[in-house]
């Protein structure tokens, strides 16, 4: 199987004449944990929008291989088919169903893998039976894996920031993705709640699998768990490589770390 998961080439986006990305261009291959990086405006969310279909690009393509091998032109599809081939993602600002409970909010994720046909659901056959136990088991072992089990019938509105964060992101797991897309986070997160961020997304990374790319501000964070990064400013590339080669990058200091943030670092 081809170990390339995702191959974005030259793609270019702008909104009311200003060029947001500019002729971006990266290889991820599967287990990779690639953190994208780069100031406020730099056009990272921008990036994680067209990769997640909300945005198309104006130019450039975008090709996705599933853990089947099936390959998909992704700059294409909408959000939800690229869901469905195994794309899931997280936003800057929590989007949950602050309304429903805990547990509904992982079970609307958990509909895109039903299979019953409307007979099934009118008359309770088997199959619909089956689907629904299948869907209560992945639920619980979820909330169980983030350690919010015990929260399942709260409203999402009423949990504490730190587990909103979590529910997001198991929410995201849910449609067993094989390419996790994380905006920012440890945003918003106490320093004990980001270095419990980082040994849970290392955690959910092994046990499923998953190819992650994070954009995050918390260079803690990222130079701990990342094992290569992308530095964009003003919707360029401006370096690539290893944690320790982008800390000393001279382009990169100017432009976001800072000397002071290298000799802290």
């Amino acid at each position: 199987m081809n170990n390339l998961l995702l191959r974005v080439r030259e793609i270019s986006i702008a909104f009311g004449g200003l060029q947001v990305v500019s002729n971006f261009s990266c290889d991820i291959y599967r287990g990779e944990l690639v953190g994208l990086i780069g100031p406020n405006g730099a056009g990272k969310t921008t990036v994680f929008n067209i990769l997640s279909g909300i945005y198309a690009p104006s130019s450039g393509g975008i090709e996705f291989w599933d853990n089947a091998g099936k390959v998909y032109a992704a700059d294409r599809l909408s959000p939800d088919k690229l869901n469905r081939a195994g794309i899931a993602r997280t936003f800057q600002n929590i989007r949950l169903f602050n309304n429903l409970t805990v547990e509904d909010n992982i079970r609307i994720a958990l509909h895109k893998i039903r299979r019953e046909n409307p007979l099934d659901v009118l008359f309770r056959l088997p199959r619909f039976r089956t689907g629904e136990q299948s869907m209560t088991d992945r639920t619980y072992e979820l909330l169980e894996l983030f350690k919010i089990s015990h929260k399942r019938h709260t409203f999402a509105r009423n949990l504490p920031y730190g587990e909103q964060r979590k529910l997001e992101i198991a929410r995201a797991l849910a449609a067993n993705p094989a390419l996790l897309l994380l905006d920012e986070p440890a945003a918003g997160m106490n320093p004990q709640e980001t270095a419990e961020l980082m040994t849970l997304i290392a955690f959910i990374r092994k046990k499923f699998n998953l190819t992650i790319l994070l954009i995050e501000h918390d260079m803690h964070l990222v130079m701990g768990i990342c094992e290569r990064l992308i530095v964009l400013d003003y919707g360029r590339i401006i370096a690539a490589g290893l944690p320790a080669e982008i800390r000393k990058d001279p382009a990169v200091i100017k432009a976001y770390l800072g000397e002071e943030a290298v000799r802290h670092g």
